[in-house]
């Protein structure tokens, strides 16, 4: 499943991340990288990007970003 699927306030572990060396790098920075634990905090009304939270941090993704993590 892709993050970019969970629906608010749902949680999921991050199994995979399949982008470029330079967005893994920017997930990496925020603590998203595999095996964390995601909270899906709620999406924009256009789906365009969503919110996430992981441990205390709170991230907006855009959509073509979060279609890129693997979670389980």
């Amino acid at each position: 499943m892709k993050l970019n699927e969970l629906a608010k306030g749902q949680s999921a572990i991050v199994t995979a991340i399949n982008a470029s060396k330079e967005l893994r790098n920017r997930f990496s920075s925020f603590g998203l990288v595999k095996g964390v634990t995601i909270f899906t905090e709620g999406h924009s009304l256009a789906k365009k990007t969503m919110e996430i939270r992981i441990n205390k941090t709170r991230i907006a993704l855009r959509s073509s970003e979060a279609e890129k993590v693997e979670v389980a």
